[in-house]
């Protein structure tokens, strides 16, 4: 068993070599849409996952880009093995990755708790309401330090 600090070594240059054969060596048009954004190693170097988004947001590109990854899985740990010097070649596994998504619906919701917030500060009428009084405890002294 590896160590993790070489598997994720090896996840790195995973991630570079895959990325690279996408843009190089997969002649088609669909691949030029993904990016691969992460790869993690298992500790015993035997398999590989390999995160990837696509830059369209439609059904159809996103469907494309996993055609063209399963097609040319072979192709690409092909090229990864012959780029490593280990013993093995990991199998590759590609995961759509969600977490862009995920950041976009955790800004939108931000922006309405925001909006929230502005609306309720203007029926209130406060400017700022980190400012009054009201969220100060009774006993605590006015102290300019903190």
């Amino acid at each position: 068993m590896a160590d993790p600090a070489r598997a994720s070594r090896l996840a790195a240059r995973i991630k570079v070599i895959v990325a690279e054969a996408l843009r190089r060596r997969v002649k088609d048009e669909r691949a030029e849409m993904i990016t691969i954004t992460d790869a993690r190693v298992t500790n015993d170097l035997q398999h590989a996952t390999i995160y990837y988004t696509v830059l369209a947001e439609d059904d159809a590109a996103k469907a494309g880009a996993e055609e063209v990854l399963a097609a040319n899985q072979g192709a690409l740990r092909h090229e990864v093995g012959r780029q490593l010097s280990i013993r093995l070649t990991p199998t590759l596994e590609f995961i759509a990755d969600e977490i862009p998504e995920s950041a976009a619906h955790l800004e939108d919701i931000l922006r309405k708790a925001r909006e929230e917030d502005e609306r309720v500060r203007n029926l209130r009428g406060d400017a700022d309401p980190l400012a009054t009084d009201a969220y100060r405890s009774q006993g605590e002294p006015e102290n300019e330090d903190r």
